[in-house]
Order: structure tokens, then sequence, then C-alpha cells
């Protein structure tokens, strides 16, 4: 809801620029898209790693 209301305000102030942003909104997120994926999988390979380490702390019961 904060993001339309901020995009109502840009179309107010500057209404080319406001519609160049709606435009190229999709193409931006398709190009940021492999780095969010990245970051996805960097984030899965930390907690698996976390895990295996904490695992020998978890099966002796030490918290």
């Amino acid at each position: 809801m904060l993001t339309f209301l901020l995009w109502l305000f840009l179309f107010i102030i500057c209404w080319p620029l406001a519609i160049a942003a709606l435009i190229l909104y999709p193409f931006i997120w398709l190009l940021l898209l492999p780095f969010r994926i990245l970051g996805f999988a960097i984030d899965l390979s930390f907690d698996l790693v976390r895990n295996l380490f904490m695992l020998p702390f978890r099966l002796v019961g030490v918290k």
C-alpha cells in the first residue's frame, strides 16, 4: 500500500517519470531475479553448514 501511495505521489509530481517507472519495474525485477536466487542458495548453504556444526551439541543436549 505504501508503495502505491509513493507511486501516486510521484505521478502527481512528475508523471513521465512515474509512467517510466511503471513500465521499467518488471524488467528491473527480472534483471535482479538471479541475484535473489543466488542469495537464497547462499543462505541455505550457510544454514546447512551451521546445522552440521551444531549437530554434535544437539545430540549431547547442550544449548
